[in-house]
């Protein structure tokens, strides 16, 4: 059994005076006596470069992209579709109650905004999506139109400040309604009236945390919609389409994908293969939270989620000097996906514009005119030759606003509600027992952190010194999966061939910052390995959003979490039988605990500094996703908590 040391301090006050007095009376006349300034200037010096952890990380996602679809007959593809859409939406609305998601469409009419322009009218709509939690919408109808008549499903990108006012989506709006379209102008999470800072995308994190896929609640509001239209009386059901920019472009590849009420899409610069954005970006940047979310390109990814459109049509709108560049995305999510609609005998539905006006991140006049004309031609309209003049018609935000209710749910607060409803059986007491919950659990946790073991493949010696009695050594751990870890390790030279204790050394802010602690370390005779994790650190991606690499893994059905936990076992087999182990702050003590609790055997001691007594901290502070990114494993409040890591790995 591991003696467990466990403290959630504010500091090392106590420990200092421990460790001024133990060297003084273990330390043998030959034994370093080092201070926090020595060992913190050979723990800056760089071991692996941002470049290089780039570089692995793409390869070892590289190797895991799935192959894109390339259906030999339509019969095949009409065969494998449905399970392929069927396996997506369990997998995105995994977690959510299910008469969450089975609610029945609840809108509310908010009455017609005043002074409209000729020939349409816009009426204010509030849909709500899970209890507690609307948003805002502008349903934009014609006048005097046959009907049913055709409707399209306009959503929101991001759009920083603003949403359904922006001037290009209300020009978009008037024009298909002047056109014979039931335009929807829905608002969407963190933009427009939903604009508050709890809904920031990454709080979809904090929903993984409580065991509901938090890209579920974006699939919900988009969906919502859908269900406006398809269940309006004068909407035509075998003629709703689907559009929207950047995040917008990405809603409706997703929805159209998995639901088939929508008949035609045109999705502008919202999408790519996973392939051409790790070769364009790396996985330093591969598109905001939702875009890879929990286990959504695992079994599949951005080319099967195009092909389940087929064979309805499709308009995949680039531009050519834009985030998703258009000749790096056409090969992935066109060329490659041709076939798909061939063998249907569709290739007309199947269509790519390129813009290169104004060709930057945009829906424009260019890409406007070519999502109407696609329309038209698909719902029986007359082409227009050019966009009706709107300019006068454009209203403010303030004279669109529909108005939400006072105390409309954020996504963190969704989070907060599900975690509430948690319920764990209490840890048993009697031994046998006891040992039989401590065997299930760690199976339950080795699924959840989707642990896979990994050895050192090669420690890399790349400098060291030996001076004033002290040995340091630097190193690069090389995995066996193609990923790597940096540390230094420490020794006092005194001559004594005495095995010395080991202690391994974890800080969130780097190896560098846990300089005090590895002196105090080395001055009681210990054998000390200060090592930065990968995603800690050194061992960070490029750029000023290193936390979109870790989400990738995530996506890709893998957990940062279990990554990082395997290193730590790899490491603390490299140092020896049972070394120590002492973290600083709540990313390395997560990390710690996890391995402690999956090996209990690993570790002989295990002390944390500045770490929190439950994962509802996480909620409650709330700490950030991009601040703590690999804390948000997908159920690990669900299933374990601090207190149930902790008997874990004390049994």
């Amino acid at each position: 059994m591991s003696r467990l040391a466990i403290g959630c301090t504010r500091g090392l006050r106590a420990n200092r005076l421990v460790a001024a007095i133990l060297p003084l009376l273990l330390a043998s006349p030959s034994t370093a006596q080092s201070s926090a300034s020595q060992i913190r200037a050979l723990l800056e010096a760089e071991l692996i470069s941002k470049e290089v952890v780039k570089y692995q990380l793409s390869r070892y996602l590289m190797d895991r992209v799935p192959e894109p679809p390339r259906p030999q007959s339509a019969q095949e593809w009409t065969r494998e579709a449905p399970r392929i859409r069927e396996r997506i939406r369990a997998t995105i609305l995994r977690g959510w109650p299910r008469e969450w998601v089975e609610r029945p469409l609840a809108a509310e009419d908010r009455g017609l905004v005043p002074g409209t322009g000729e020939g349409y009218r816009v009426r204010k709509l509030r849909l709500e999506v899970v209890p507690g939690l609307h948003v805002a919408a502008l349903l934009y109808e014609p006048e005097g139109v046959q009907t049913p008549a055709p409707a399209v499903l306009n959503v929101n990108g991001h759009i920083y400040g603003k949403g359904k006012e922006i001037e290009y989506k209300q020009k978009r709006c008037i024009h298909q309604a002047k056109q014979g379209i039931y335009a929807l102008n829905l608002d969407w999470l963190y933009f427009g009236e939903l604009t508050h800072p709890e809904n920031q995308h990454w709080f979809g994190a904090h929903l993984d945390l409580t065991g509901a896929n938090g890209i579920g609640l974006f699939y919900l509001a988009m969906r919502k919609g859908l269900d406006y239209l398809y269940e309006h009386p004068s909407v035509d059901r075998d003629r709703i389409g689907m559009t929207g920019l950047s995040g917008g472009g990405w809603q409706t590849v997703l929805l159209s994908a998995l639901d088939e009420r929508v008949r035609a899409a045109v999705p502008v610069a919202g999408h790519s293969s996973l392939v051409s954005r790790l070769e364009d970006f790396g996985p330093g940047d591969v598109g905001d939270w939702e875009q890879k979310g929990t286990d959504l390109l695992s079994e599949f990814e951005y080319t099967h989620l195009t092909a389940l459109i087929a064979p309805r049509p499709l308009l995949q709108i680039h531009n050519a000097e834009d985030i998703f560049r258009s000749h790096r995305v056409k090969p992935g999510t066109f060329d490659a996906l041709e076939s798909v609609w061939d063998v249907y005998g569709a290739s007309e539905d199947f269509q790519f514009h390129e813009n290169f006006d104004p060709a930057d991140h945009n829906y424009q006049l260019d890409n406007r005119m070519q999502a109407y004309r696609f329309f038209a031609q698909r719902f029986g309209l007359l082409q227009p030759e050019r966009e009706f003049a709107t300019g006068s018609e454009l209203r403010t935000a303030a004279e669109l606003e529909v108005g939400l209710p006072g105390d409309n749910l954020t996504i963190l607060q969704i989070a907060r509600k599900l975690a509430s409803r948690i319920q764990r059986a209490p840890i048993p007491v009697a031994p046998p027992e006891r040992r039989t919950w401590a065997r299930e659990q760690r199976q339950i946790l080795r699924e959840t952190l989707r642990f896979a073991p990994v050895g050192v493949e090669r420690a890399w010696f790349l400098a060291g010194t030996r001076m004033k009695g002290l040995d340091s050594r630097a190193y690069r751990f090389d995995f066996e999966n193609g990923l790597s870890a940096s540390g230094v390790l420490f020794h006092a030279i005194t001559g004594s061939s005495d095995p010395r204790p080991a202690t391994i050394v974890l800080h969130d802010e780097g190896r560098a910052a846990a300089a005090e602690t590895v002196s105090e370390r080395i001055n009681r005779g210990e054998r000390v390995l200060a090592a930065d994790l990968i995603f800690t650190g050194e061992a960070t991606l490029p750029g000023d959003r290193p936390e979109r690499n870790i989400q990738v893994l995530a996506a890709i059905g893998e957990r940062p979490l279990g990554v990082e936990v395997a290193q730590l076992l790899a490491l603390a087999e490299w140092m020896g039988p049972g070394p120590k182990l002492e973290t600083h702050g709540i990313r390395s003590q997560v990390a710690a605990l996890a391995a402690a609790a999956l090996a209990p055997g690993a570790f002989s001691e295990v002390v944390t500094h500045e770490g929190v007594g439950s994962l509802v901290h996480l909620l409650e502070e709330p700490v950030s996703h991009p601040d703590a990114p690999d804390l948000f494993c997908f159920g690990l409040l669900r299933d374990f908590d601090i207190d149930r890591l902790h008997a874990l790995a004390g049994n």
